[in-house]
C-alpha cells in the first residue's frame, strides 16, 4: 500500500501509553520496540510479498532477507524467526519447500532461530517472516535523530524494482540477473555489524516506500533537510536503460504521488528519479553519522563485496526535506 494511505489510516488508531514502548509506529520506523529490561529490549517486526522472480529458492531467501532487514535497521540482532506462508491449495507443494528451504538457509545465516509458522490457503504465492530480535535499550537506531553537518550513507545500489518490472517481459543478461539477486539476497547483518561501532544518529532500511520516501520520512521525523547529490547516487547499471524504457510499476508512481509536493527533485532526471522513487525489495541500509567518522566508515563498509555510497548531507530545514542537487 502507498505511503499517503497508510499515514491517513494511522493517524485514526488508538493508542496506549507505555512507557517501555521505546518505538511503537508514531515515527513510521522501521520495526517496534519494547524495553524488557535496563538492558534488553525486544524488537519485533513482520513482513511479506508476493514473488518478484520464477525460482521458489530464490524468491525465499530474497523474502526472508527481508524481513530480517528491519531488526538490523534498528541496531538488533535477530533472535527468531516464524514464517508466514500463503500458498494455492492446488499448487505443487514442492514449490513451497523449496521457498521455505531458502528461507531458512537465510535465517540461519542471520544467527537466527526457525520457530514455527503459520500458512493460509490463498490463489497468490506470498511468503515472508515474523521476527524478533534483541537489542540494548541505549543503541537502538531509529529513523530519526540527524543532526547538522551528519553525512547521509546508503549501503546498497537502488533498481531492483524496476529490473523486476522488466524482468517479466524482458529476458535478463546472465551477469545482470546474478547480480540482482546478489543484491535482493544479501543480509543487512554485515553492514550493521560496522556501523553498529559509530554514533549513528539515524538509520532505515529501503523497502517499499523507495529511496526517497524512506530518506523523506527520516529527514521529516528528524526535523531536517536532506542535501542530496544525484551523481552519488548507487544504482544498478541496467536499472537506469529500464527507466528510460519507461519499465516503472505502480508503487513507484504511488510514491511520487506522494512526494510530489514534499521533495525537490526539479535537477533530476526522469530516469533517476524513477530509480530514486523505485520500491526496493530487500534493499539497503540508509543512515547518518556524523562527518568526522565517513572516511573510516565508508572505508570499512566497502571491504564487503556489495559496495555502500556516500550521498549527501544533513543540513537544517530550510523549508524542504529532500532537496537533490
Amino acid at each position: 500500500m502507498g505511503p499517503e494511505v497508510l499515514s491517513n489510516l494511522l493517524k485514526n488508531l488508538p493508542s496506549v501509553e507505555d512507557k517501555n514502548l521505546i518505538v511503537g509506529f508514531e515515527k513510521s520506523d522501521d520495526a517496534a520496540i519494547y524495553k524488557l529490561t535496563d538492558d534488553i529490549a525486544l524488537i519485533q517486526t513482520l513482513d511479506f510479498f508476493t514473488p518478484m522472480i520464477d525460482d521458489p529458492y530464490v524468491f525465499g531467501q530474497i523474502a526472508a532477507a527481508n524481513s530480517l532487514s528491519d531488526v538490523y535497521a534498528m541496531g538488533g540482532e535477530p533472535k527468531t524467526a516464524m514464517n508466514i506462508v500463503c500458498f494455492p491449495e492446488k499448487e505443487n507443494i514442492e514449490i513451497l519447500g523449496e521457498i521455505l528451504r531458502g528461507g531458512a538457509e537465510k535465517i540461519a545465516e542471520s544467527g537466527a532461530v526457525l520457530s514455527g509458522g503459520h500458512s493460509i490457503h490463498d490463489p497468490e504465492v506470498k511468503y515472508g517472516l515474523s521476527v524478533t530480535g534483541l537489542v540494548h535499550p541505549d543503541k537502538v537506531l531509529k529513523n530519526y535523530g540527524s543532526e547538522d553537518g551528519d553525512v547521509l550513507i546508503i549501503t546498497k545500489p537502488l533498481g531492483t524494482g524496476i529490473i523486476s518490472t522488466a524482468s517479466k517481459v524482458e529476458t535478463l543478461p546472465e551477469e545482470v540477473k546474478t547480480e540482482w539477486i546478489e543484491v535482493m539476497t544479501t543480509l543487512n547483518k554485515y553492514s550493521a555489524e560496522i556501523i553498529k561501532n559509530y554514533p549513528v544518529t539515524a538509520c532505515t532500511d529501503i523497502t517499499g516506500f523507495g529511496f526517497l520516501g524512506h530518506a523523506y520520512e527520516m529527514a521529516v521525523a528528524s526535523e531536517k533537510t536532506f542535501t542530496l547529490e544525484q551523481e552519488l547516487i548507487p544504482y544498478l547499471d541496467i536499472a537506469k536503460e529500464f527507466a528510460k524504457e519507461f519499465y516503472i510499476n505502480s508503487m513507484g508512481q504511488k510514491n511520487r504521488n506522494y512526494l510530489n509536493d514534499k521533495v525537490d527533485i526539479s535537477a533530476v532526471p526522469f530516469w533517476l528519479q524513477e530509480i530514486m522513487l523505485d520500491p526496493q525489495t530487500s534493499g539497503g541500509l540508509l543512515f547518518s553519522v556524523p562527518s568526522k567518522y565517513a572516511s573510516e566508515i565508508m572505508e570499512k563498509l566497502n571491504t564487503l563485496k556489495i559496495k555502500s555510497s556516500l550521498i549527501g548531507t544533513v543540513d537544517k530545514y530550510n523549508g524542504k526535506y529532500i532537496v537533490v542537487r
